[in-house]
C-alpha cells in the first residue's frame, strides 16, 4: 500500500509513523523545511520539500500509484486543494481531507459526491467535542469509546485500593461474579500496556480497560467499585472553536455551563453565539478567579486552550480546589507519559482523534472501527468476520494469535460474548481486537492472510 501524507506537522508526523513501522510505503510532502527535516531525521520514509498541492509535485510523488492520499496540514484550503488535484490525476485514489473550519460542514456531503470527491472528511475539533461527551457520560472514566453504533462501549478507569476486583486473577473472575464478569481487554500498569492473559492479577493503581454492552455499564461499574454521578455543572475554559462547539452542545443537554476567555473581543463573539452559558473575560488559570467564581462547585472543568501548559495548570488549580473530574486537552504527545503521574488522566487530544479517524480508513476490508488509546501504545479494532476468514467456524484454542494481540469479544445478535477457548466466530459476526502498538505489524499480516478483513 502506498500512501502520501500532505502535512508535516504533529498529525501528518504521527500518522507517518505508525503507518512506516507498519511497513507501509509513505511519501510525506511539506513546504517547512524544518519539518521535512525532522521526519527525514526520524523516519524510514520518502518525504519531499514542496508544496503539496502543486500538480506537478503530487505527479513526480507518484500520485497516479498511490492508494491513499491524506491531505492534513493546517490549511483547510490546501487540503482541499490536494484533493482537487488528486481527483484530476488520479480518479481511484482514496482521498481524506482534515478540514477543521466549521464553515464548510454545511457543504461536506457535496464535497463528498461532487468534485474533489473526498471520501472521509476529517474534523479533529469535532471528534474532541465527541470525546468530551463521552468522557462526560462516565465521569471518572480516564477514557471512553463505542463500538457498534453506540450499543457496546470501552472504558477505562483507574483501580483503588478499596476495588472488589483488586488482587484478582482473570481466571479468578468467573467463580466470583458468572456471567457478569468484566471483559477486560488492557491492563496499564507503569506506564505499560498488559495484554492480560488468565494467569495475570489486576491490582490498585492499575488503569484498566474493559468493554461492556451500554444498558450493563452502571452494574458492571460498580463490579469494580465505581458509580456514574450525572454532570449538572460544567466550567469550560477556552472559547475557541473547541470551546464554543462544546458549550452548544452542552446547552443542548441541559448542563449549566460557564466559559472563561482571556480575548475580550472573542468573549464578545461567544456571548452572541450561546442561548444559556454565562461568558466571563479572564485568565483561565488565575487561580483568584476561581474562587470568586466558585469553581470548586463545578461538576467538572474543561480546559481546551491552545496552551497545553495553561491546560495542565488549569486542571490542576481545579483539582487542588476540590473539582474531582477535569478534562485536559493536550497537543504535545511528550506529555503524554508524565500527565498521570502529576494526577491528570483525562486528556483529550485533536492529535488522537485524527490519527483514530484515518486509521479507520487505511485498515483495508471490513474495518468499522480503529481506536488508539494511551499515547497510541494500542489499538481497538472492530470487524466483520467474513465468510471467507479462516477465523469463522473454527474454535479459538485452534487459532494463534500474535503476542501482544487479544480477541476481545465476539457480537452476535446485538448480544456480547466474552471469548473463550472453544468459542466460535460465526460469518457476520462483529468482533473486536485489541493489540499494542510492536503487534499490530504482525496482527495485520496474519489477519490479511486468514480473515481477508484488513
Amino acid at each position: 500500500m502506498k500512501i502520501i501524507i500532505v502535512g508535516a506537522d504533529e498529525v501528518g508526523y504521527n500518522i507517518a509513523g505508525r503507518l512506516a513501522s507498519e511497513n507501509k510505503q509513505v511519501v510525506v510532502i511539506d513546504k517547512d523545511q524544518d519539518a521535512v527535516k525532522r521526519l527525514s531525521e526520524n523516519l524510514d520514509i520518502q518525504v519531499i520539500t514542496a508544496s503539496g498541492s502543486n500538480p506537478k509535485v503530487l505527479i513526480n510523488a507518484g500520485i497516479k500509484e498511490t492508494d491513499i492520499l491524506l491531505a492534513v496540514t493546517d490549511s483547510d484550503e490546501i487540503n482541499l486543494v490536494a484533493c482537487l488535484i488528486t481527483d484530476l490525476i488520479s480518479p481511484t485514489t482514496k482521498k481524506l481531507a482534515r478540514i477543521r473550519n466549521s464553515d464548510f460542514e454545511p457543504y461536506h456531503d457535496r464535497l463528498k459526491k461532487e468534485n474533489p470527491h473526498i471520501d472521509t472528511v476529517i474534523n479533529p475539533d469535532f471528534e474532541v467535542v465527541n470525546t468530551i461527551k463521552k468522557l462526560m457520560e462516565v465521569p471518572g472514566a480516564v477514557d471512553v469509546g463505542n463500538f457498534a453504533d453506540g450499543q457496546v462501549k470501552y472504558v477505562a478507569i483507574r483501580l483503588d485500593r478499596y476495588s472488589p476486583v483488586a488482587g484478582m486473577s482473570l481466571i479468578d473472575l468467573p467463580s466470583k461474579f458468572g456471567e457478569d464478569r468484566p471483559l477486560i481487554a488492557a491492563i496499564i500498569r507503569n506506564n505499560e500496556v498488559i495484554v492480560p492473559r488468565g494467569s495475570d492479577k489486576v491490582e490498585a493503581k492499575d488503569l484498566i480497560y474493559f468493554v461492556s454492552e451500554t444498558h450493563k455499564l452502571e452494574k458492571t461499574l460498580k463490579l469494580f467499585g465505581k458509580k456514574i454521578v450525572p454532570i449538572q455543572r460544567a466550567l469550560i475554559i477556552g472559547g475557541g472553536r473547541i470551546g464554543e462547539r462544546l458549550a452548544k452542545t452542552l446547552e443542548k443537554d441541559s448542563i449549566k455551563t460557564k466559559i472563561i476567555e482571556s480575548d475580550i473581543d472573542r468573549c464578545y463573539y461567544l456571548s452572541e453565539q450561546m442561548d444559556k452559558t454565562i461568558v466571563l473575560h479572564g485568565d483561565g488559570s488565575d487561580q483568584k478567579l476561581f474562587y470568586e467564581e466558585n469553581v470548586g462547585q463545578s461538576d467538572i472543568v474543561i480546559s481546551v486552550t491552545g496552551d497545553d501548559e495553561t491546560n495542565i495548570l488549569v486542571s490542576l488549580l481545579a483539582k487542588n480546589i476540590g473539582v474531582y473530574n477535569t478534562i485536559t486537552r493536550i497537543g504535545k504527545s511528550s506529555y503524554f507519559p508524565l500527565l498521570a503521574t502529576i494526577g491528570i488522566e483525562q486528556v483529550v487530544s485533536s492529535r488522537l482523534s485524527a490519527v483514530s479517524s484515518i486509521l479507520q480508513d487505511i485498515r483495508k476490508g471490513k474495518i468499522l472501527s480503529d481506536i488508539s488509546i494511551f499515547g497510541e501504545k494500542g489499538e481497538f479494532i472492530e470487524a466483520i468476520a467474513l465468510e471467507t476468514s479462516d477465523i469463522t467456524d473454527k474454535p479459538l484454542k485452534k487459532l494463534s494469535f500474535p503476542k501482544g494481540a487479544i480477541l476481545v469479544c465476539i457480537i452476535r445478535d446485538g448480544h456480547i460474548m466474552i471469548p473463550t477457548g472453544d468459542s466460535v466466530v460465526k460469518p457476520g459476526d462483529r468482533i473486536i481486537l485489541f493489540a499494542v502498538k510492536h503487534a499490530i505489524k504482525k496482527l495485520e499480516k496474519l489477519l490479511t492472510v486468514k480473515l481477508d478483513f484488513f
